[in-house]
């Protein structure tokens, strides 16, 4: 830390200080005599500095001080004024409600022009821009007594244009109106569209002295002590008021906008500055004062805030030491020349070399002798670009070699080291031994293959499971299919209609035997992974597929079913027969979840809509509902409430409707009091297009 040695105040002690540098010894040295001068020059120039510092802030604040009066006074004219320009705008718009024709409206017009002294003329003109009437004020002469009004109606016309385009009043430019013996006005014109049965009949328009306006519109104590005017966006004063002139110190401006125009007022204060003599002599006293108690307040703080500083400095050097000693990351920084600086315990632990034989090495030894090259070129590239961004970041990887020849892969974070001038003087790394993560990735390896294995074993049981689950439905349609047969074979009808029903069973015999060959493969293709066949199925013939074997049960169990299928009925691309399987299972279910209600309450819903390029599948009871605690487990596989049950059936369906991108849900159905009326399972399917194509299974069968 640099020191500075601060001049020592003399005391009434110190007599040599005292004394002027004439009065010096001539054996005195010239250096001794400036370091007692020295301290009192400077004394002296800080409390010249404090007394000019004083005294032009002083000024400046008192100029501060009118310079925001005088910005409040712009403001409150330029709305006092906004207001004005609103009433007279209303004052005309009241004059709309008459015909201009009649004797009222032009009274109406009248006794405006004798209350509003900024008003001068009133003209009605029609469609065409042609003045049909006009009234002028009665305060003063003709208007346009020097020059025509038409030479003068240039922004009149385009304002009226604009407000009958706009259906609304618009205000012209200002303009200057030449009165005889040199003088003149400057005036600005408002138009406002006359309408009458919903048409626009013409315009009237109406010319206000912008100094009236202002005399009008500001009060007397503001007039007595600012000028107020409208200028040009280059200053060219265009209207005046007040009392007195501005003395041009203390000056703000306020945009008023009206429709179609903008105008600035600016307000000019009379004041020309502040007066300073009567507090002049107190502020040098009291600025002498207060300089010379703040210098010695400030030595003395600064004495203590420097042996402070210094204190902390020790702390802080102290605690970054034990932290840098304790850190199990290894430090090491290095200058723009490449020469290593600094390097912590833990990075010398980590490469084996002590901080002697590393500190001042531009090629240091914990580099491997075949990668020096590429290291050599990777600094050189750091000299001439620096750390890219997401090396910072990221940091990078490389290899680096112990003492004993070990070579160990790490990691390195580079940040480039800022001086305290701001000026980069080396980079900063934070390096990691990686050697531990490879050897707990190496063996997180090996695991995950084992679990691959067992995996797989897993998958061979999960299929047995799934063969059996799902062999037992068609299998038992077979079994009752076969019974049937035989009981009609074995009876003593053998006419047509009984024929037709042996048929019929024969028939749905191979059925349920091709469907059993049909699930075995697909749950071979589930096992192994493999894609899927999928195909354009109408769901009307997926739930024909299925209604065989529901009704059969159904009228075992004496419940009604009840089957809700869009017209035409929506096409799904799916695999047919897991996606059959995944509707008897729910069917079946929801079948058997209502044993032992009433038999008037036993209705099975099944349901199938298309939207939004999904098929929609909903299967509900009216039993008791799922309780929570069999709610969470409910697609657990091997989790059944059925003495029989394996539980396997709503985990496979979860599984078939995700493989086909769908998802499969349930909730309990209530009424407005809360009370449970059943189970609702919903899945969804892709919607296939009108005119998709043709499926490979289709071709075939062509």
């Amino acid at each position: 830390m640099r020191e500075t040695a601060y001049p020592m105040l003399p005391t009434a002690l110190d007599t040599d200080a005292m004394v002027e540098p004439a009065a010096l010894s001539p054996a005195e040295p010239p250096a001794a005599r400036w370091r007692r001068v020295l301290p009192w020059a400077l004394l002296v120039l800080l409390l010249g500095v404090a007394q000019t510092l004083l005294f032009v802030l002083t000024l400046q604040y008192e100029r501060d001080r009118e310079q925001e009066r005088t910005e409040l006074t712009a403001a409150s004219a330029a709305a006092d004024v906004r207001q004005r320009f609103a009433h007279d705008l209303q004052s005309l718009q009241a004059l709309l409600w008459n015909e201009p024709g009649v004797d009222a409206g032009r009274a109406d017009a009248a006794e405006l022009l004798r209350a509003r002294r900024e008003l001068l003329r009133i003209e009605w003109r029609d469609a065409g821009q042609r003045i049909e009437q006009a009234l002028e004020s009665p305060y003063r002469g003709p208007l346009y007594d020097l020059l025509p009004r038409e030479a003068l109606d240039g922004d009149t016309e385009a304002a009226c244009a604009a407000a009958l385009r706009q259906t609304g009043p618009v205000w012209s430019r200002s303009y200057f109106v030449p009165k005889l013996g040199g003088l003149g006005i400057e005036v600005i014109d408002v138009c406002l569209p006359i309408g009458r049965g919903g048409s626009l009949r013409g315009v009237m328009a109406a010319t206000l002295a912008l100094g009236a306006v202002i005399d009008e519109a500001v009060g007397a104590d503001t007039a007595r002590t600012h000028e107020l005017s409208f200028v040009e966006g280059d200053g060219t004063r265009l209207a005046r008021a007040g009392m007195s002139r501005g003395a041009g110190v203390y000056v703000a401006e306020r945009l008023v906008d009206l429709p179609g125009v903008t105008l600035a007022l600016r307000v000019d204060s009379a004041e020309r500055g502040p007066r300073f003599i009567p507090n002049l002599a107190t502020s040098l006293v009291l600025g002498l004062s207060l300089a010379l108690a703040a210098v010695v307040a400030l030595l003395a703080v600064d004495v203590r805030r420097r042996a402070a500083a210094e204190a902390r400095l020790a702390e802080e050097l102290a605690l970054r030491r034990a932290m840098e000693d304790s850190l199990v990351t290894g430090l090491r920084a290095r200058d723009l020349a490449g020469r290593i600086t600094y390097v912590n315990p833990a990075f010398c632990t980590m490469v084996g070399f002590s901080a002697e034989q590393l500190i001042g090495r531009t090629v240091p030894p914990y580099w491997p002798p075949e990668m020096r090259s590429a290291y050599e070129a990777r600094h050189a590239q750091r000299l001439a670009r620096g750390v890219p961004a997401h090396e910072q970041r990221e940091g990078h990887e490389t290899v680096f070699m112990r003492a004993g020849g070990e070579r160990f892969p790490v990691l390195i974070f580079e940040a480039p080291l800022i001086g305290a001038a701001g000026r980069q003087t080396g980079w900063m790394s934070a390096v990691l031994d990686l050697s531990a993560q490879r050897r707990v990735e190496e063996l997180s390896r090996l695991q995950q293959e084992q679990l691959q294995a067992t995996a797989r074993l897993a998958t061979v049981g999960e299929m047995a499971s799934l063969l059996s689950h799902e062999l037992n439905q068609p299998l038992a349609a077979i079994a009752s299919y076969a019974t049937g047969s035989l009981n009609l074979i074995g009876g003593d009808r053998a006419d047509a209609p009984t024929l037709a029903m042996l048929r019929e069973a024969t028939q749905r015999i191979a059925e349920q035997a091709a469907r059993a060959g049909r699930v075995i493969k697909s749950v071979q293709d589930f096992v192994r992974r493999r894609e899927r066949h999928r195909e354009v199925v109408g769901c009307d013939e997926l739930v024909d597929a299925v209604l065989p074997l529901l009704r059969l049960q159904a009228r075992k169990s004496g419940t009604r079913i009840d089957l809700r299928l869009d017209d035409p009925a929506p096409r799904a691309l799916c695999d047919r027969t897991m996606v059959e399987q995944v509707l008897l299972n729910l069917t079946r279910n929801a079948i058997q979840a209502m044993d032992g209600q009433p038999p008037e309450a036993r209705v099975l819903e099944i349901a199938v809509r298309g939207s939004g390029g999904w098929v929609r599948v909903d299967v509900a009871d009216r039993g008791p509902g799922i309780a929570p605690e069999v709610a969470a487990r409910l697609f657990t596989p091997f989790f059944t409430t059925k003495p029989e049950g394996m539980g396997l059936g709503l985990s496979l369906c979860r599984t078939v409707i995700e493989q086909h991108g769908g998802a499969l849900d349930f909730e309990n159905l209530r009424d407005a009091a809360g009370r449970v009326l059943g189970t609702r399972f919903r899945f969804t399917l892709p919607e296939a297009a009108a005119s998709a194509a043709p499926t490979v299974a289709e071709e075939a069968a062509a």
